[in-house]
């Protein structure tokens, strides 16, 4: 008997258009002679108006080939086709940022038991979150650029900020990815601006100093009971910094193996594998590090 798969996608940030993408690779590449794949599309949520006033709606729904859409029902995840009630054998996350990114979605599978491609919530929600993260593993002797924090509506002064960081300098929403509201800052006149972009994505943002030096990628991944270091990939990308176009739109060299000595090699190795132990992850995770002299930043 097939297994049923719900592939959830789009979902609440700027990164949902991405995920629609990411879910039709995942549909045309899963094996339908083993799997039965219904598209799950979760909208961000808007405002709909009643007799009552405007409230948040927030629409779940089963999108057929014919594009005819069929609510999901939430309390147990569940879909009716006619006289068909479809519960899922298991769910592909394919939602970038959130809720599919950030433990919300993870905790709703967790307490409906139902299997997930996604970690588990705890990890999604710290991994998430740049400062908590950073903050979590800086006593284990990791690495990262100063920062400042901020949230919205905080009063704040570029003076002090710049003290602190120095320029050029990051500005960049604390829970978003693919670059969204991310600025390089090279003039104390360009900080408000570069703040203010990033709010735009999260009301949380961090204002990191610059790194410069080789930047590099490094997949972990538990096989066959144990955790092992993929092959390193060096990421040079053709404009300022590893933006959203480096990213998505081809500018940018991914080179693998990474032109990095072999006591880079095993230092980065080493590090990226302590992370993923005390983080308590599982399956495969990607890390990124900045060399800064022989010592990676993450």
């Amino acid at each position: 008997m097939k297994k049923q798969i719900a592939i959830v996608m789009g979902g609440y940030s700027s990164e949902h258009d991405i995920s629609l993408k990411s879910a039709q690779v995942v549909h045309n590449h899963l094996d339908k002679e083993k799997f039965d794949l219904y598209k799950v599309h979760i909208y961000r949520p808007r405002q709909k108006e009643n007799e009552n006033g405007g409230f948040l709606e927030d629409k779940w729904v089963y999108e057929n080939a014919d594009g005819i859409e069929v609510p999901i029902d939430k309390s147990d995840f569940s879909l009716s086709l006619g006289e068909k009630k479809i519960t899922f054998d298991c769910v592909f996350n394919a939602i970038h940022g959130t809720p599919g990114e950030d433990g919300l979605l993870q905790a709703y599978f967790e307490l409906l038991g139902i299997p997930q491609t996604s970690c588990a919530h705890y990890q999604a929600a710290l991994t998430f979150n740049k400062r908590d993260l950073l903050s979590t593993l800086k006593p284990f002797g990791v690495l990262s650029a100063t920062s400042h924090y901020l949230d919205f509506g905080s009063p704040f002064d570029e003076e002090s900020i710049l003290k602190k960081v120095g320029l050029p300098c990051f500005v960049k929403a604390n829970r978003a990815g693919s670059s969204y509201g991310i600025s390089k800052v090279y003039q104390k006149s360009e900080v408000k601006d570069a703040i203010h972009h990033a709010f735009k994505e999260d009301s949380q943002i961090l204002i990191e100093s610059f790194l410069d030096g080789t930047e590099v990628s490094v997949g972990v991944i538990t096989f066959e009971g144990e955790a092992k270091v993929l092959p390193i990939t060096e990421i040079v990308p053709e404009n300022d910094f590893f933006d959203y176009e480096a990213k998505y739109l081809g500018k940018s060299q991914e080179i693998t193996p990474a032109r990095i000595s072999k006591a880079q090699e095993e230092k980065v190795s080493e590090l990226a594998l302590s992370i993923y132990k005390i983080l308590g992850l599982k399956g495969y995770s990607r890390s990124e590090f900045i060399f800064v002299e022989n010592d990676p930043y993450l």
